[in-house]
C-alpha cells in the first residue's frame, strides 16, 4: 500500500512538472523583437513588434512615452509609440520588457530633424484670400481675352460679305 501511494505521488509531482515546464519555457520574455522604421522623424511613430510576451508588456524610451505592448491571436505583440515633438535628434535605444517575465531585450532608433513629410492634405485644404484673387484675375482676363478675339474674328472684312 506504502508503494502505491509513493508511486502516485510520484507520478502526480512529475505530472504537475510536465504541466508547467511549456508554460515556464513560453515566458523567457521578448524574442524577435523588430523596430521599423530605423530612422523616424521628430513627432513620427514607430511600430515595434516582439514574439513571446503572451500577456502584454511595455515598450520603454527618453523619446517617446511608455507605451503598452498588445497581443494579437497569433500570439504577437505589438505597439505604435509616437515620439516626442521635441526629441533631440540622435541614436536612442527603446525597451522592451513582457508583464510575465523579468527580461529586456533592447533595440535601438534615431531620431532625426523634422516633421516629415505631411501627405494627404491635397485639395482638403482652402485657399487664402489672395490666391482667390489672383485665380479670380486670371480667369477675368481669359475671358476678356477670349471675347476680344471672337469679335475680331466675325468682323467682315472690307471686300467680303
Amino acid at each position: 500500500m506504502r508503494a502505491s501511494r509513493a508511486l502516485a505521488v510520484a507520478a502526480t509531482a512529475c505530472a504537475v512538472i510536465g504541466a508547467t515546464a511549456p508554460t515556464a519555457a513560453a515566458n523567457n520574455g521578448p524574442t524577435n523583437v523588430t523596430v521599423s522604421p530605423t530612422q523616424v522623424h521628430q513627432g513620427g511613430s514607430l511600430a515595434v513588434s516582439a514574439m513571446g510576451c503572451g500577456h502584454g508588456g511595455t515598450v520603454s524610451s527618453n523619446a517617446f512615452p511608455k507605451t503598452a505592448l498588445t497581443v494579437n491571436s497569433s500570439g504577437h505583440s505589438a505597439a505604435t509609440p509616437r515620439i516626442y515633438d521635441h526629441a533631440t535628434p540622435g541614436q536612442y535605444n527603446l525597451a522592451v520588457r513582457c508583464s510575465d517575465s523579468s527580461r529586456v531585450v533592447t533595440r535601438t532608433f534615431r531620431v532625426i530633424r523634422g516633421r516629415g513629410a505631411e501627405g494627404g492634405l491635397g485639395g482638403s485644404m482652402t485657399p487664402t484670400s489672395t490666391e482667390v484673387a489672383v485665380g479670380a484675375v486670371l480667369a477675368g482676363s481669359a475671358a476678356l481675352g477670349g471675347g476680344l478675339f471672337l469679335i475680331r474674328r466675325r468682323r467682315p472684312s472690307a471686300g467680303r460679305v
